[in-house]
């Protein structure tokens, strides 16, 4: 299967450079995955789209300030996207320089703050702190929002809210999990009345999130690995919507990698681990019936993903219909509802 295969024209100006002024006010592309059947909606007619006894299963991650910004030893100005931390005072980052920094060296960042390099592995480096200064304690101090590449403007004093979901509770992501921003507390407490269930999953969004796909044989691509934790009592809820014939509904692609990652020997079990999951056409659904998701990047393995789940010509001509018309596309962008193109094996059991 081609990378090829997975692109779409995308005007600029449709890239969302900014969030709305309400949350649950951007627009909803409703996608039938079995008849490719497409409706535009509101977002906050979420409610319309599900039925009482539906499972919501969010993703709790926190976005934390992983953008750094500063110089080489040898002068050159660096920029670091921190991945993941392997310690307290160890660090895996993304940096963006003139030349690759090399095991040894040090980067100054603000305040004279020396971290030292200690290995590659591909495009991420390890990066060690000062003893008295730990990964944490540099990012209260000097990080940024690690607003997404695609967002031409530098982070504002909103996007310290709005880059966040209203649920956010454990720190550890480095991108928001986006479908997610368009939920307030008005539109949650109108789902709960509604009789739609909600539960939460953990996946901290890596900086790979953003890594473009190299190879044109996307089987040949390799995941970065995202650390997740899927909860007995979520697990529970998984169960309990089954039996009483509700669907599980992802809010998002990476709660739908964390339950699918969780159920790799068919059963959904709770996990604590890390995942390399990458979801492509020819992928078997084991978990999930419903999705809502933004639009994503072409090419990318959220597009794929997408895919896989609702069928790469539907999903196309989705994508196809909300460019015509104007959708917000990205992180701070509109979102879809997608059914799947066929019945996940959870549902078939019933």
């Amino acid at each position: 299967m081609k990378k090829s295969q997975f692109s779409y024209h995308l005007p600029e100006h449709l890239i969302a450079q900014a969030p709305l002024p309400q949350r649950s006010a951007s627009r909803l592309l409703h996608l039938e995955g079995a008849s490719g059947r497409l409706e535009d909606r509101l977002f906050r007619e979420l409610p319309d789209l599900l039925r009482p006894g539906d499972l919501l299963v969010f993703n709790d991650t926190r976005v934390i300030p992983a953008r750094f910004h500063g110089r080489k030893d040898t002068g050159g100005a660096v920029e670091l996207m921190l991945e993941r931390l392997a310690a307290p005072h160890l660090a895996w980052v993304q940096a963006r320089a003139s030349k690759p920094l090399r095991p040894g060296g040090e980067v100054i960042l603000a305040a004279g703050v020396s971290v030292r390099v200690r290995e590659r592995e591909g495009d991420l480096f390890l990066l060690e702190s000062p003893p008295d200064r730990d990964w944490p304690a540099l990012m209260a101090a000097h990080g940024e929002v690690p607003l997404p590449p695609y967002i031409a403007r530098q982070p504002e004093a909103a996007d310290l809210e709005r880059y966040q979901t209203v649920y956010a509770r454990r720190p550890g992501a480095v991108a928001a999990p986006t479908a997610g921003l368009h939920f307030d507390e008005a539109l949650l407490a109108t789902l709960a009345e509604h009789g739609v269930a909600q539960a939460s999953v953990t996946l901290h969004v890596g900086a790979g999130t953003f890594q473009p796909v190299r190879v044109e044989d996307i089987r040949e691509h390799h995941m970065h690995a995202e650390y997740l934790e899927v909860p007995p009592a979520t697990v529970a809820a998984v169960a309990a919507a089954r039996r009483r014939g509700g669907r599980v509904v992802a809010v998002g692609t990476t709660s739908l990698r964390a339950l699918e990652a969780a159920a790799a020997d068919g059963e959904l079990r709770p996990y604590a681990g890390e995942t390399r999951l990458f979801i492509y056409p020819g992928y078997r659904f084991r978990v999930v019936d419903a999705l809502i998701t933004n639009f994503h990047l072409p090419e990318s393995t959220l597009l794929m993903l997408v895919c896989a789940f609702a069928g790469q010509t539907q999903t196309l001509a989705a994508y196809a219909h909300a460019v015509a018309r104007e959708y917000r596309f990205f992180s701070y962008g509109d979102a879809m509802f997608v059914t799947p193109e066929r019945a996940s094996l959870g549902a078939e059991r019933g």
